[in-house]
């Protein structure tokens, strides 16, 4: 069964939001949320909006909306401000309590925005805001930027579209959509390399002069813990596995960043260390090399 999100566009109707030399945050915020809502429908989440258009409601009325749809998450996208006109720049996220699956998620978006150029503020704590306080379900908002910086602004019109996408891989990342999904060997149908046999060979197949057959290597295995667009990502969970002595590397390849453990001759080897990892609370998965 799909996740489901409910996106909110910060603000909207009466509220403009924050404004700063007529740019309303309400504009950006809306924009900005119909994008990462069809990136994130596009990797089969189902996807529930408070707006699509330029209406106000409550953030009471956000909060229950959430509540009687019964989502999985709340993410709201706003623009920050700052007293002073470009004295801040940078993007922060807001969570009830730092604590749980919203705080790896705020932690995640804040690090893929980072990549696209903005300051990393950090995630904070706000039990006062209604669509934190009164949502059921994790609630995460995003603070895209100063819309009173003339730093940040340039940085949210020219990378419009990886803003997004940054934002939805922070998302998926947390809850491992991103992650591909690799058949797990079954130890009972483990290849085993056969006996060579002289007559099996082909004349090429003998290119010393001994005659001595070349025999393909048996296959050897390795444990994946992660697999990541981001390669901070990566690399920080490799630095946990290793400061818990677990033997492991970042290997790339199409595009993704995959976090790996060990090199096994056994598929009974690495189902050990499998087993290790699971008992520590990571996701784990064997593949052959």
């Amino acid at each position: 069964m799909p996740y489901s999100i409910m996106l909110d566009a910060g603000h909207g109707g009466r509220d403009p939001g924050a404004v700063y030399n007529g740019r309303q945050e309400k504009i950006d915020t809306l924009s900005l949320t119909l994008a990462i809502g069809q990136i994130l429908q596009e990797r089969g989440i189902d996807v529930l909006y408070t707006r699509t258009t330029d209406i106000y409601e409550s953030p009471y009325q956000k909060a229950m909306e959430a509540n009687e749809a019964g989502v999985d998450f709340f993410i709201s996208i706003h623009r920050n401000s700052f007293p002073q006109d470009n004295a801040v720049s940078g993007v922060e996220s807001l969570v009830y309590d730092k604590s749980g699956i919203k705080l790896e998620m705020a932690e995640n978006i804040n690090e893929q925005l980072e990549g696209i150029g903005f300051v990393n503020l950090g995630v904070k704590a706000r039990p006062g805001l209604v669509v934190l306080r009164r949502t059921k379900m994790p609630a995460v908002l995003v603070e895209v930027g100063f819309i009173n910086s003339d730093t940040d602004n340039m940085l949210f019109d020219d990378n419009f579209s990886d803003i997004a996408l940054a934002i939805a891989e922070g998302i998926l990342d947390t809850l491992g959509i991103n992650t591909p999904v690799v058949p797990l060997p079954d130890e009972n149908e483990a290849p085993v390399a056969p006996l060579p046999d002289e007559n099996t060979y082909p004349d090429d197949a003998f290119p010393n002069e001994d005659n001595v057959p070349v025999v393909p290597l048996p296959p050897r295995y390795t444990v994946q813990t992660g697999a990541f667009r981001n390669p901070l990502y990566a690399e920080r969970l490799r630095r946990e596995l290793s400061e818990l002595d677990f033997p492991a590397s970042v290997v790339e390849g199409n595009g993704l960043y995959r976090v790996m453990v060990g090199v096994f001759p056994t598929l009974h080897d690495a189902a050990e260390t499998e087993r290790r990892l699971r008992s520590a609370g990571y996701q784990t998965v064997i593949v052959s090399q």
